[in-house]
């Protein structure tokens, strides 16, 4: 074979595996890692307040609480899927932020999947945040069709931060504003 027909085989090879095996699924993983930005700050005076904390939820262990505990604390929201590679790309910075700000900060990492999975994905990778699990067709104060996508609410109740799409939620100034608002 001539050697322009082996460098166009071994493309082609190399774009299948990018597309179609687990080790592409990781590269893709990577890439949006690489390029997901920190997300924007909302300025203190341009901010929203949440219409209602009154919003039901359940548990790892599938119990219902109300999302009405959180009222007066600072918040992070975050709504993911174990199946889309731009969730996966965000754990790991959600978890780092998760192990820094678990005691000053309530964290709703919030799926609408089926338990068995989000456990074994949850196992496979070594994360240790709380699930919580969206109860399908329950009033929420956030928009949820939108995975992965992130909110950060300070106490009084208004949104700070406003992210669709992946992020870098580990992020220097993620970090400062939760260390401004849990002062």
């Amino acid at each position: 074979m001539k050697r322009r027909t082996v460098l166009n085989i071994l493309l082609i090879l190399a774009v299948l595996a990018f597309f179609v095996t687990p080790l592409g699924d990781e590269s893709k993983i990577l890439l949006n890692k690489w390029f997901a930005s920190g997300p924007e700050i909302i300025q203190a005076g341009e901010r929203e307040k949440i219409s209602d904390y009154d919003w039901k939820l359940k548990d790892e262990n599938w119990e219902i609480f109300n999302f009405k505990r959180s009222e007066g604390r600072v918040v992070f929201v975050n709504f993911w899927a174990s199946w889309r590679i731009p969730s996966v790309a965000e754990r790991a910075a959600v978890q780092r932020l998760y192990d820094d700000y678990r005691d000053k900060v309530d964290f709703y990492i919030i799926t609408d999947e089926k338990r068995e999975p989000v456990k074994a994905f949850m196992q496979q990778r070594d994360y240790t945040f709380p699930v919580t699990y969206l109860i399908i067709g329950e009033k929420m104060p956030f928009d949820a069709t939108k995975v992965p996508s992130g909110y950060i609410v300070d106490k009084e109740g208004n949104v700070a931060v406003k992210h669709e799409g992946v992020a870098d939620w580990d992020s220097g100034a993620v970090r400062q504003l939760l260390d401004k608002l849990t002062e």
